[in-house]
């Protein structure tokens, strides 16, 4: 099979999406969708993962030194989407239904309906031109109950259904895609003001 050589992209390298939890500056929840996100040994299991730009999570991770990461399941999609895609700097973001709670040990916001949540506490930012890369601890994982059943690790990851993303689509734990960056949030109902 031959080769071509195309400027750098990570294109069919896909990548499992999270929903990093934060707290702005007033105490209340924030989510944006990330997908940059991969596992360290450093004496023990940690994360690490990078935010370019600038965005209100990387703030709000710079600030508090903590946050939560949650996994994004298909029945999530669309709000992952509607997170991702909506800048939070809009006073309306988080005007949508979802089931918020909090970390069992580190003071951050998990959304329930996840089945896998990462609290982690910082330990390195690294400032890059663009970006940072940032390096966790992991100081819990909840996660559902029903991931503890006697099925096989395919049979939860099946029923969990992860999503993951590549070349600005999202696609399926099977691999089919799910609609291009955008489209899924379409059917995500904002609350009207009162």
């Amino acid at each position: 099979m031959g080769k071509i050589s195309l400027k750098p992209n990570n294109d069919y390298c896909p990548q499992t999406l999270f929903l990093y939890g934060t707290y702005d500056e007033n105490g209340s929840p924030d989510f944006g969708l990330f997908c940059w996100f991969s596992y360290i040994w450093d004496g023990e299991m940690g994360v690490m993962c990078a935010i370019g730009g600038d965005k209100l999570t990387k703030q709000n991770i710079k600030r508090n030194k903590v946050f939560s990461a949650n996994l994004v399941t298909e029945a999530l999609l669309p709000i992952a989407d509607y997170l991702g895609c909506t800048n939070g700097s809009d006073p309306d973001k988080m005007k949508i239904d979802l089931d918020i709670g909090k970390g069992e040990v580190l003071d951050v916001p998990i959304l329930n309906s996840s089945p896998v949540n990462f609290e982690l506490e910082v330990t390195d930012m690294i400032p890059k031109k663009d970006g940072d890369v940032i390096l966790c601890k992991i100081r819990n994982v909840l996660q559902d109950e029903s991931l503890s059943s006697d099925e096989t690790v395919e049979q939860k990851l099946a029923r969990i259904a992860p999503v993951r993303t590549t070349a600005k689509t999202y696609l399926s734990y099977e691999g089919r895609a799910m609609g291009s960056w955008g489209e899924p949030m379409k059917s995500v109902k904002i609350k009207k003001k009162a």
